[in-house]
């Protein structure tokens, strides 16, 4: 499983972007515990391994692309400033990886090719609709922390 963290807008420190932990990905899955409604790594774990590697500030431009492993540990600040710093994240796993058992997770699903103009009408979304149509933007849609819930 790999993730693609693609900028769409300039990300930097004043606007919170993406930090990872340099090699965190070889320490092996990290189990995440719940902190109010969001899950994350375990800060004691996370404090003692910044001890040992490198935290990295990931500024990017508009269209770059970071490609990392999906036990790499990332996180970012709030956005403070007045710039957006608006970014989609894909993630992609083998089709010989599907998930054992229903979760939260989707099952393997075939990718189907659209035409570039349905990339373009999705894309322009985003100036056409206020934030509260984003179904991720609605904390009652988020279901990503429900499994640790439970």
């Amino acid at each position: 499983m790999t993730s693609a963290y693609i900028a769409v807008d300039r990300a930097n420190r004043e606007n919170g972007c993406l930090q990872v932990i340099r090699g965190s990905h070889r320490l092996g899955r990290i189990e995440h515990v719940l902190t109010g409604d969001q899950a994350g790594a375990a800060m004691e774990r996370v404090q003692e391994i910044l001890k040992r590697l490198d935290l990295v500030y990931v500024e990017m431009e508009p269209g770059d692309t970071l490609f990392f492993h999906a036990n790499l540990l990332h996180r970012s600040d709030q956005n403070h400033s007045e710039h957006p710093r608006w970014s989609m994240i894909c993630c992609y796993n083998a089709a010989s990886n599907d998930p054992y058992k229903e979760s939260h997770h989707p099952r393997y699903t075939p990718l189907v090719e659209v035409p570039d103009q349905s990339i373009l009408q999705a894309g322009m979304k985003r100036f056409e609709s206020s934030e509260a149509d984003g179904v991720c933007l609605e904390a009652a849609k988020d279901h990503s922390a429900d499994v640790l819930k439970q």
